[in-house]
């Protein structure tokens, strides 16, 4: 692993390894931006936890419909950067898989929901088809008996989260980035503005720019002046895994959504024969323990959707924490400390994010401009805050 002395000074220092961190490093580098990250096991966060389905219809809600152009957008940069980046990595597979999803309705009241979706889908032009109960267990046997309809999304796929951390990972160090295995302290603040960060282990980093990825501990750092962030929530998603046996093959050949008792749910089939099912949405703080309540309303609940989903042996339980910011998008661009950049607060949409994020803030740090599609997720737009975001045109060093 590439190292530098503790006093190198960098043109872009992303605090934070996971997905977002890892990712907008990556594009960084590639940009010939001297880059350093820093995080105590990088390749962690809720990346690793996340069933990594890539959803930007079927996740719609309504009043995010710029949430959704920009999810768009990501998803249709998911092929090339999935395929970049294997190669960038030496080879490493990301689980990238064009499947679709179906969403359905297990009772009346979630049909009615499911319909007046469908309907908003339509009047926004997105490619989404309605499907009766019948027509639903056609493209997927396995769905219960009492499904009542449902939502045909094709351009829904998936992706693996771990094998893209694993890649992202070591795409970055082959483009240059160093990654210091060590924990962020403190931010360092000089002259009124963003400078760097202070070790645990010792010493410190300084660049020209600090992005901040740092996932819900980013509001939490040492030294980051009051007001430059708002709070990002943790918010607990319990997630199993289970494998599916070759001869119960094929078992679901696409992503699969449902509103059960009014908990969302999905599962999400990997070519590698692994089932996901998530997630609970609790707001328990910083807890990410697994508990038998989890699992079991995620069991009960996966058993009413698929009712054969029982009989798979259940290998992995894990808990990670989402990062919510208050209006659930996230914070993309520079903030009110000039050299700090935020790239965090995406929630339930990290690894969705992931290409679209990575490529808008790699784009600001080269340049100094912020492209159009980050800026309604500028992080200043919860702030009563005087300070200007940095949108200097300064130019990256070679």
């Amino acid at each position: 692993m590439t190292r530098l002395p503790s006093d190198a000074h960098a043109d872009v220092l992303v605090i934070g390894g996971g997905i977002i961190g890892l990712a907008v490093a990556w594009r960084s580098a590639q940009r010939g931006l001297r880059t350093t990250l820093v995080d105590p096991s990088p390749g962690g966060g809720a990346g690793r936890v996340a069933a990594g389905m890539l959803a930007p219809v079927t996740e719609l809600q309504y009043g995010e419909e710029p949430l959704l152009r920009l999810g768009m957008a990501s998803n249709e940069r998911y092929a090339d950067f999935a395929a970049e980046l294997t190669e960038a990595s030496g080879g490493k597979d990301t689980g990238y898989r064009r499947c679709g999803t179906v969403a359905v309705a297990l009772d009346s009241d979630d049909r009615e929901e499911l319909r007046e979706l469908h309907a908003f889908h339509r009047r926004l032009g997105l490619d989404s088809t309605w499907l009766t109960g019948r027509e639903a267990r056609k493209l997927e046997p396995m769905l219960a008996p009492g499904v009542r309809g449902g939502l045909h999304v094709a351009e829904d796929h998936q992706v693996d989260g771990r094998r893209m951390l694993t890649a992202l990972l070591s795409a970055g160090e082959r483009a240059g980035v160093v990654v210091h295995r060590a924990e962020a302290v403190e931010l360092l603040v000089e002259g009124g503005r963003a400078a760097g960060a202070r070790l645990g282990t010792g010493g410190s980093l300084t660049a020209d720019r600090i992005v901040l990825a740092a996932g819900p501990h980013s509001h939490r750092l040492p030294g980051l002046p009051e007001g430059v962030l708002p709070a990002i929530r943790p918010v607990k998603g319990q997630i199993l895994r289970l494998r599916i046996p070759d001869a119960y093959q094929p078992f679901l050949s696409r992503n699969v959504r449902a509103v059960v008792r009014g908990r969302h749910l999905y599962l999400v089939p990997r070519e590698n024969g692994e089932l996901v099912v998530g997630a609970t949405t609790e707001e328990q703080g910083y807890d990410t323990t697994v508990t038998a309540g989890g699992v079991y309303e995620l069991l009960r609940d996966a058993h009413e959707l698929v009712p054969g989903l029982t009989e798979l042996p259940l290998v992995e339980t894990s808990a990670g924490l989402r990062p919510g910011s208050p209006d659930n998008a996230p914070l993309l661009g520079p903030t009110s400390l000039p050299g700090l950049v935020a790239a965090t607060g995406h929630y339930r949409n990290g690894v969705l994010l992931t290409p679209v994020t990575a490529d808008l803030l790699s784009e600001y740090l080269a340049t100094g401009e912020l492209p159009e599609p980050a800026r309604p997720f500028s992080p200043t737009r919860f702030s009563s805050d005087r300070l200007s975001p940095d949108r200097s045109t300064t130019k990256a060093l070679a």
